[in-house]
C-alpha cells in the first residue's frame, strides 16, 4: 500500500513528471492573500484568478467544493474550499474536516486516478486554517492513499 511521502522542499515545484496536481485550501468567503497562496500566486496568476472568478459570480462557494485551474502542460493547482472563513479570535479553527474529506473525494473519483495523477502540497489546513496534521493525515489516508494515489507533503526547508 502506497504512503504519504514526506520531503524538504516547495509544493510550488512538485516532485514527478507524469501529471501532477498542486493541492491547497481556500475559505469560502473570497479572501486569497496569505500563506501558501502568496507563493502559489507568485509562480502562476490562474489560481487566484479562478478563485476570485468564482467569488464574484454571485454564486455561493460551497465548503467541500474543488477548482480544477491548468498552469502548465501536466500541471494543475487545486482550490479546495474546505474553510468557513478566515482565522480570527472568534474563529480560531476555520477548517472544516468534513469539507477537506468531501473535496479531497471528488479530487481522486473525478480526476486524480483517470488522470493517474500525483498530489502534491503543503501541511494543508494546518497555518492558516488552524487544523491539526493529526486529524488531516488520516483524511488524506483514507480518500486519496487508499485509492492508490501517490501524494507527496512538502515541508520547507528553514
Amino acid at each position: 500500500m502506497n504512503k504519504i511521502q514526506y520531503v524538504k522542499g516547495d509544493a510550488t515545484n512538485p516532485i514527478y513528471s507524469k501529471n501532477r496536481f498542486i493541492v491547497h485550501v481556500c475559505n469560502d468567503i473570497g479572501l486569497w492573500g496569505k500563506g501558501f497562496v502568496l507563493a502559489v500566486s507568485k509562480k502562476w496568476p490562474e489560481p487566484e484568478a479562478a478563485y476570485h472568478s468564482l467569488a464574484a459570480s454571485g454564486l455561493p462557494m460551497l465548503l467541500g467544493e474543488i477548482q480544477t485551474v491548468p498552469v502548465q502542460p501536466s500541471l494543475w493547482v487545486i482550490n479546495l474550499i474546505a474553510q468557513r472563513g478566515v482565522r480570527s479570535v472568534s474563529n480560531p479553527k476555520p477548517i472544516k474536516y468534513w469539507a477537506l474529506e468531501k473535496a479531497l473525494k471528488e479530487l481522486a473519483a473525478d480526476y486524480a486516478i483517470s488522470m493517474d495523477a500525483s498530489i502534491h502540497m503543503p501541511r494543508i489546513g494546518c497555518g492558516l486554517g488552524g487544523g491539526r496534521w493529526s486529524e488531516i493525515e488520516p483524511i488524506i489516508n483514507e480518500t486519496l492513499i487508499k485509492q492508490g494515489l501517490d501524494v507527496v507533503v512538502y515541508d520547507l526547508e528553514r
